[in-house]
C-alpha cells in the first residue's frame, strides 16, 4: 500500500511541475508582450527584444516540463517503454533548448560569452 500512496505523491508532484512550467511559458509570453508595448526603444529593436524575451521564459518552461517527465518516468513507471519515449522526448527538449539558447543568446551553452560574439579591434 506505501508503494502505492508514493507512486501517486510523485505523479502529484509532475503533475505540478508540468503546471510549473505551462505557467512559466505562459507568464513568459505575458511579459515579453508587456516589455513590447512599454519600452519605447530598446538597443536590440523591439522585435528582436522581443524574441529573446519569448525565448527566455520558454526556456525556463522546458525546463520545469523536463524535470516533471523525469520525476513521473522514472518514480511512477519505470518501465523499458516509458524510459525509451521519456529518452525521445528528452532529446527533443533538448534540441529545443539549444536552438532556443542560439536565439536568445547569439551562443551555444559551452561557449564563453566572449567566443559567441563578434569582437572589434
Amino acid at each position: 500500500m506505501s508503494i502505492e500512496i508514493f507512486r501517486n505523491v510523485v505523479e502529484q508532484v509532475g503533475l505540478v511541475i508540468d503546471a510549473a512550467g505551462v505557467l512559466v511559458v505562459v507568464v513568459g509570453i505575458f511579459m515579453a508582450g508587456i516589455r513590447l508595448l512599454t519600452h519605447v526603444s530598446v538597443p536590440l529593436g523591439k522585435y528582436k527584444q522581443f524574441r529573446q524575451d519569448l525565448g527566455r521564459g520558454i526556456l525556463l518552461g522546458l525546463e520545469f516540463l523536463v524535470a516533471a517527465d523525469i520525476i513521473r518516468t522514472v518514480a511512477v513507471t519505470p518501465t523499458l517503454d516509458s524510459v525509451m519515449v521519456l529518452g525521445l522526448i528528452v532529446i527533443i527538449r533538448t534540441f529545443l533548448s539549444l536552438a532556443l539558447q542560439m536565439e536568445v543568446e547569439g551562443r551555444l551553452p559551452w561557449q564563453s560569452e566572449k567566443s559567441g560574439s563578434t569582437q572589434s579591434g
